[in-house]
């Protein structure tokens, strides 16, 4: 069994983080680019050359952040990175989640990239180590968020895992800060690994996956919570399956809290689950 939020909330910081000043300028974001590009290469013996483009250059930071162990950041390189991160985030656009028409229960649906909404939460589909993606630019959710979030969020899960001891096991979920995203939390959840077709266990366990985040929402006292697909990319639950469990389970979660007014956010990625969780929602 792993670590209740009571059992891990004092080893990592879980009042909202404040916004960093964002960078003006394209010069600015070029300096920081190339002091986090000198930091991280610097932890691998290796020296820069900053004949690249600033794409590329930002584009090797994340891939090496990706790689990177949980090791200590001295305070001055997390300041520049997250000046530059939380830029970006304003860059890429912050979607406002209170403007998203409810359909029943207070549940919404938007399709869009996750890491853009300000949601009091966002939910990461996680691998039972609980330490993001270490595949360099790997196009999985779990690294966007890691990736977006900064280099803190890879050491909170750390932090969190070295005090369980074992691996999180699925239909379980942890909370963090999210850094320099536009949501206040991550929820990390892990959800179960298919191989042909999916048992009635693991049904549960994806099950498990949404009632675990909703009632760490509710802990929190979170006022929305936005989810991804959990379980439907490397893990290969199939797709209507798990948005007829992820429907159900909110549905039954909202009529046994009646007095929550927690707003819950189905988040799709693919048009193919846009209308999947559409066909569904529609009777509910």
């Amino acid at each position: 069994m792993g670590l209740s939020l009571e059992e891990y909330k004092d080893l990592v910081d879980l009042t909202p983080f404040p916004r960093p000043e964002p960078f003006r300028s394209m010069e600015e974001k070029t300096e920081a680019c190339e002091t986090l590009l000198k930091f991280l290469l610097r932890e691998r013996g290796m020296i820069a050359a900053f004949s690249a483009t600033y794409e590329r250059k930002r584009s090797l930071v994340r891939g090496y952040m990706n790689e990177r162990l949980s090791l200590p950041i001295p305070q001055d390189i997390l300041d520049i990175q997250d000046r530059l991160f939380w830029t970006e985030s304003i860059e890429r656009g912050i979607v406002d989640v209170s403007k998203f028409s409810e359909i029943k229960y207070g549940i919404s649906l938007w399709e869009g990239d996750i890491t853009r909404l300000n949601a009091d939460g966002i939910v990461n589909a996680a691998n039972s180590r609980m330490l993001g993606c270490f595949l360099p630019e790997h196009r999985c959710i779990d690294n966007a968020i890691h990736s977006f979030a900064g280099m803190q969020l890879r050491r909170d899960c750390a932090r969190i895992m070295a005090q369980q001891g074992v691996p999180e096991e699925a239909g379980d979920a942890k909370i963090t800060r999210a850094y320099n995203l536009p949501s206040k939390y991550v929820l990390h959840t892990v959800g179960p690994m298919i191989g042909r077709e999916p048992t009635r266990e693991q049904r549960g366990e994806l099950r498990s996956c949404y009632i675990s985040c909703l009632n760490l929402a509710a802990e929190m006292n979170l006022r929305s919570i936005a989810f991804c697909c959990v379980g439907t990319g490397v893990f290969n639950f199939p797709h209507a399956a798990a948005a007829e469990i992820a429907v159900g389970a909110a549905v039954n979660w909202k009529l046994h809290h009646a007095e929550s007014d927690l707003r819950i956010l189905f988040n799709t990625f693919l048009e193919e689950d846009t209308e999947i969780y559409e066909n569904i929602l529609k009777f509910i």
